[in-house]
């Protein structure tokens, strides 16, 4: 039997997911807290925290303490990462779990310190990060350590992050602030102004799942929304059409187009001449919109394919490092 547990985690800006050693994925919620405005307490984490999105009282607040992949709040978080622990690990434990945490490739020393303490503060013996483009690649099974260059596209729920890695680390990469969660507001906004209706974030997520695309389709797909009238404040529904929603979203995506030329545009030739050969990999639950690899494919002119269970690349590319730690200690911080 074991002393201590080594545990895996990934603080998505939509979804945490916790990975044990030897075990694999032993939770995964989303990123939401809600919390008691006159005491701060907490209520609920994670699905119970989400059924209450749009719902809340005013004395509750619903919280994502995680914002563009770093910690927006901190005392929430840290109270985050303690339930996940505790329902981890049970009520009794006498070691602290060796945790490992996957962080955005750009963060600053500042925010890496915050992810490292507010670890440690939920309970963890030891905290150690990795970078979440490498974590990735590792999660999508490319041959991170070899002398040629892969290129993996993140995309998760709060940033993009395009990263060439060669030799087991990060050559090169860049971020936008561009993921799931604003894709979602874009929607909502968008149905706003051209309806005058408002809807929640569950609703744009589900309209973005089932009609949404990043091309448009031979056969528009039409689905019925609803929600509240603007101007009216009563129960209102609409058609919305897939074409409108490509004409909402393109731009986003356009900017996540930008942020792979210009990673491409900084990466040495020779590794350039390997991604050619190889392709470009989508992870994270945002890769999942209907023909991202297609428009990807024809902007850049390289061949981009989904990987397997994107949305879990890094949560097992993070447990997979974790469980190695010396197969990649230089790229662990």
């Amino acid at each position: 039997m074991k002393l201590f547990k080594k545990l895996a985690i990934d603080l998505g800006t939509a979804n945490s997911i916790v990975w044990e050693a030897g075990v694999g994925i032993v939770l995964n919620e989303p990123t939401v807290v809600a919390v008691g405005v006159d005491d701060a307490k907490i209520l609920a984490v994670g699905n119970e925290a989400k059924k209450m999105l749009g719902k809340n009282p005013e004395y509750i607040e619903v919280i994502r303490p995680m914002e563009d992949g770093v910690i927006a709040d901190y005392e929430v978080t840290e109270a985050m990462i303690k339930y996940f622990l505790k329902q981890v690990m049970g009520s009794a434990w006498f070691f602290g779990p060796e945790v490992m945490v996957c962080v955005p490739a750009g963060v600053t020393q500042v925010e890496q310190r915050a992810v490292v303490d507010a670890t440690l503060s939920a309970g963890a013996r030891k905290a150690y990060l990795i970078d979440e483009p490498l974590a990735a690649a590792i999660g999508a099974k490319i041959p991170v350590s070899e002398p040629f260059g892969n290129m993996i596209v993140d995309i998760g729920g709060g940033a993009a992050e395009a990263a060439v890695i060669a030799l087991g680390g990060v050559v090169t990469h860049k971020t936008v602030r561009v993921g799931g969660n604003k894709i979602d507001k874009v929607i909502m906004e968008f149905l706003r102004k051209k309806n005058n209706l408002i809807i929640g974030e569950q609703t744009a997520e589900a309209i973005k799942i089932k009609i949404g695309s990043a091309i448009k389709l031979k056969r528009p797909e039409t689905m019925e929304v609803n929600g509240r009238d603007s101007v009216y404040g009563l129960p209102k529904m609409v058609a919305v059409d897939s074409d409108q929603i490509y004409e909402a979203i393109r731009p986003l995506l356009d900017n996540i187009i930008t942020v792979i030329r210009d990673t491409l545009e900084t990466t040495p030739p020779e590794l350039v001449a390997d991604i050619v050969d190889r392709g470009i990999v989508l992870s994270g639950g945002t890769s999942q919109l209907r023909n991202f690899n297609t428009l990807v494919t024809r902007e850049i002119g390289v061949s981009a394919h989904v990987a397997p269970e994107p949305q879990f690349c890094v949560i097992k590319g993070t447990g997979i490092a974790l469980e190695n730690l010396e197969v990649y200690w230089r790229a662990i911080r």
